[in-house]
C-alpha cells in the first residue's frame, strides 16, 4: 500500500500543447500504477485544454472550484463533488469558469491516447 499526501505531491505544467488560456499544473498523484493513469489537474480562472479525445473512457473528479466540461452538443456546469464519465472517442474540453479556479482528478486507462483536435 501507499499512501499520497497531494500538499506534497510537486506540481509541474501541464501539456502546453493541450492548454488554452491561463495557468494549468498537474500533479502526478499515481505514477508507479501499472494499469491506468491518475492526477489531479489545477486549472487557473479561465483556463481550460482544447477540444480533444481519448482512445479509452476518462473519468472526472471535481475536487474544488466550479468549471465546464463541454461537448459538441452539451454544456455542462460542474463543481466540487461531481464525476463525469467521458467515454472514448468523445469530443470534449474541460477547464475553470471565468471567475473560478478548478481543480479535477483525471483517471484514464494506461494505454489510452490522446488527441488534439482543435
Amino acid at each position: 500500500m501507499k499512501v499520497v499526501r497531494v500538499p506534497e505531491v510537486p506540481e509541474t505544467p501541464a501539456n502546453s500543447d493541450l492548454m488554452i488560456n491561463g495557468v494549468v499544473t498537474r500533479q502526478a498523484v499515481a505514477p508507479d500504477v501499472k494499469s491506468f493513469n491518475c492526477g489531479i489537474v489545477n486549472f487557473g480562472a479561465g483556463s481550460r485544454n482544447k477540444f480533444h479525445s481519448h482512445s479509452g473512457d476518462q473519468i472526472l473528479v471535481i475536487t474544488s472550484g466550479i468549471g465546464l466540461v463541454v461537448t459538441d452538443g452539451e454544456q455542462i456546469e460542474v463543481r466540487t463533488g461531481d464525476i463525469i464519465h467521458i467515454p472514448a472517442g468523445e469530443k470534449h474540453w474541460h477547464g475553470a469558469r471565468a471567475e473560478s479556479a478548478m481543480s479535477h482528478i483525471t483517471i484514464t486507462a494506461k494505454d489510452s491516447q490522446t488527441e488534439t483536435l482543435e
